[in-house]
């Protein structure tokens, strides 16, 4: 007979303790430790034998594709398929988190019947709404007539009896944390329930063929809630973000076994529902009026994309002590090894100035290649220069002051081209090879500054290095 052992788990990070603390020793989170009952086999028990052949390898040459797990479902929605790696394939467990009223549900509801109306057998499975609630929201978004199969649901167990006897192709759970199974000790929503529940729901995608799309809560730092391992056992990791007081919304992939990671889908809510974006840069820019001094045009790279967006800089005497330093968007790291480079390579003085940064659009931008953008617009506030309107600027920057290269330049410099712009800042190595627009080579940073101070701002090529 199996005895029941106690165990102190973290709800917040899924940590485990052989007794209670008050604050988790993982993850710094106070009164997260719950006790949650755990049945355990007998002393030297595995379980239940094993089949003999069950997990016997085979040679990877004698493996065929099967029609059922090659093709992709494409939703119909461009900026949602692009995220996920070209549609959802086949097999395959997907975990979308976000902020409460970020929009999820109305995002998932949308794909569903899209996939429905493209003749695809698609069940909606609520935990937190009935299904009077999800018809409403669909007669709203127009939507009512979409042949959705939905269902109220919180019982694991009763679930997957209902999955097997219909056997759907597109399974999507609002939410994970609602669900709860009887053979589980534990209450919905903490750390073993979520574990076991997820393994269960992934385990009838492998099996069965289906698309397994799981709503997963955020927790306050807006991570998704619930053991890590879960990220582990799905094979894409979506989160769905958006500023506050914007309209615009991204659907980030930050783990993704079919598809680029940190691949993003623009969308725009609507009083309909939320509208793919097909071309993002056009949020992120604001372009018209006259060119004013400390803004400069960044081209990036968010997963396969191109995107362009503008780096907005404030440079401003202070009369602190210890000068201010404030950045939205970016890394604030990034921008105090940015200054110190200026300072000691090219021998401005940032050091008695305050200094603001913001990427525009509410975008938040990772990659190195950015650094050549902040500084051209550091410098272009520090000597109240604006720059050319029809320039962008990508480069990485050294300690030593040298721009490196980057990637997908020419992707970077086609999409300039799309919109406009007839001009670049980048690395001697770019401007080399680019067959797109025309590119500025710049060596170091001390070539921009000298660029950015020349009454030919607008020239092809910096000026010679300041000295």
């Amino acid at each position: 007979m199996p005895r029941s052992s106690d165990s102190y788990v973290c709800q917040s990070c899924g940590a485990v303790y052989g007794k209670w603390a008050g604050r988790c020793d993982a993850c710094g989170e106070w009164n997260t430790i719950v006790l949650e009952p755990v049945e355990a086999g007998p002393p030297g028990s595995l379980g239940a034998k094993g089949a003999a052949g069950k997990g016997k390898p085979v040679p990877l040459a004698s493996l065929k594709g099967g029609s059922a797990f090659e093709p992709r479902l494409t939703t119909g929605n461009a900026e949602f398929d692009r995220a996920c790696g070209g549609g959802l394939a086949q097999a395959s467990a997907l975990l979308i988190g976000g902020d409460p009223g970020v929009g999820k549900s109305t995002l998932l509801l949308q794909i569903a019947a899209g996939l429905a109306r493209a003749g695809h057998s698609v069940a909606y499975i609520s935990g937190e709404e009935a299904a009077q609630q999800i018809r409403l929201r669909a007669r709203r978004l127009g939507l009512a007539d979409a042949p959705v199969g939905l269902a109220a649901a919180t019982a694991l167990r009763d679930i997957l009896a209902t999955l097997k006897a219909e056997r759907p192709e597109v399974v999507i759970i609002d939410s994970i944390q609602t669900l709860w199974s009887d053979a589980l000790p534990a209450a919905p929503g903490t750390v073993t329930q979520v574990r076991a529940c997820a393994q269960e729901l992934v385990r009838f995608a492998k099996t069965s063929g289906a698309v397994m799309l799981l709503v997963g809560h955020v927790t306050k730092d807006g991570q998704i809630a619930g053991p890590r391992v879960v990220e582990h056992m799905v094979d894409a990791v979506l989160y769905f973000e958006s500023e506050p007081g914007r309209d615009f919304r991204i659907l980030r992939a930050v783990k993704n076994r079919f598809g680029a990671a940190h691949e993003i889908g623009v969308f725009e809510m609507t009083g309909a529902g939320l509208r793919p974006v097909p071309n993002p840069s056009e949020l992120f820019l604001s372009r018209g009026g006259e060119p004013v001094s400390g803004a400069a045009v960044f081209a990036g790279i968010e997963g396969t994309r191109p995107v362009l967006v503008e780096f907005q800089a404030l440079v401003s005497p202070s009369s602190l002590a210890a000068p201010r330093r404030a950045v939205v968007g970016w890394d604030s790291a990034r921008l105090s090894m940015l200054l110190a480079v200026l300072d000691a390579r090219c021998g401005l003085d940032f050091g008695r100035h305050d200094v603001f940064l913001n990427v525009a659009g509410g975008l938040r931008i990772a990659e190195p290649a950015a650094d050549l953008a902040a500084a051209a617009a550091l410098c272009s506030s520090l000597f109240d220069r604006p720059l050319p309107a029809d320039r962008v600027a990508f480069g990485e920057v050294a300690l030593s002051g040298a721009v490196r290269p980057v990637t997908q330049a020419e992707a970077r410099l086609g999409e300039a081209r799309k919109l406009g712009f007839s001009g670049a800042l980048a690395p001697a190595a770019v401007a080399a090879k680019s067959t797109e627009i025309a590119v500025a080579p710049v060596e170091t940073l001390a070539d921009l500054v000298a660029w950015i101070r020349s009454a030919e701002a607008g020239a092809a090529r910096p000026a010679a290095r300041a000295r």
